[in-house]
């Protein structure tokens, strides 16, 4: 029944356009997704939007084997929490990370307004980790370096790659030979991030995570900004001066954090660009993210060879 029930999610992406991922894969064994009353559901899916995830799961994207890096990359989709906007934050973002020579992966994960979750605020968070641990595991067989996997996502995807970054809470295990492998990055890359649950969050993130009244000290323990340690990993991070949706003030908290704790980071904050920072389309000096992203992962030696253009 599982098997079917992926076959049927593969078509219908295919469908709107999963951008030719190579491979789809399951996060869980069957009968073993934690945090689950077991509840038999469907996808909600429309206008390329995710809605509701029934089967967490990822979608590979590999280069070709003369241009593999060695590097990889794991991509949160942001949506408010609310939806999870797999096209534009997700398949064109892997597409992109492929034209460097990395590898990249885009994660449905569940959200917390899945009637299966019996935590719903630890529920994404347990699909995201197991993501890089899945990763790990079959770096050897992807041709990855495992000391070269990091995380990346975008809006509330942002504050979902922040708090990969900072945890080192376990919650995945499920007793199989995944639970093994480290769940944490080895970089970030952070796009008009979701980062404080507190003076500037973004309330329909918080809403959605948090519930209507979360509690002081869960307000505390979500607003990454207050998780950045000294083993944080370095940190990309691009944001638009004129973005009305997430206040910046969110980068410029997590930013201010990593400095405290002298975590290496490359921090801009472009004057247009809204809340829509993209791989197309956007606006002025803007549209340099991509560059100022590719030359730092270069010299922080995540990609480390020059590619050969003329393939």
């Amino acid at each position: 029944m599982l098997r079917l029930r992926f076959i049927v999610i593969y078509i219908l992406f295919t469908g709107f356009n999963s951008a030719n991922a190579q491979e789809l894969i399951p996060l869980w064994p069957q009968g073993k997704i934690p945090n689950s009353k077991g509840i038999f559901m469907q996808d909600s899916i429309a206008n390329e939007r995710a809605y509701r995830i029934a089967d967490p799961r990822m979608y590979a994207f590999f280069p070709s084997k003369d241009d593999n890096c060695g590097a990889a990359v794991v991509i949160y989709p942001g949506g408010g929490y609310t939806h999870i906007t797999l096209n534009l934050g997700g398949f064109q973002l892997a597409k992109w990370f492929n034209t460097l020579g990395i590898s990249a992966f885009v994660v449905a994960y569940r959200l917390p307004n899945s009637p299966d979750l019996i935590q719903k605020k630890i529920g994404p968070l347990q699909d995201a980790e197991r993501a890089l641990q899945i990763v790990r595991a079959n770096a050897s067989k992807w041709n990855i370096q495992k000391d070269k996997i990091g995380v990346m996502g975008t809006s509330s995807g942002g504050h979902l790659a922040s708090l990969v970054g900072t945890t080192r809470d376990d919650i995945t295990s499920v007793k199989d030979t995944i639970d093994q492998y480290k769940f944490y990055p080895d970089f970030m890359i952070l796009v008009s991030p979701v980062i404080d649950m507190g003076q500037y969050a973004h309330k329909g993130s918080r809403l959605s995570l948090l519930g209507l009244n979360p509690s002081n000290e869960m307000i505390e323990k979500y607003s990454t900004q207050n998780s950045v340690t000294e083993q944080t990993p370095p940190c990309f991070i691009a944001d638009a001066f004129n973005d009305k949706t997430v206040k910046p003030q969110n980068s410029l908290l997590f930013y201010q954090a990593l400095l405290d704790k002298r975590i290496s980071t490359s921090f801009h904050v472009f004057p247009q660009g809204g809340h829509a920072i993209n791989v197309n389309n956007t606006p002025g000096s803007t549209s340099l993210w991509k560059d100022l992203c590719e030359a730092w992962l270069k010299e922080m030696g995540f990609i480390s060879f020059e590619k050969n253009k003329s393939k």
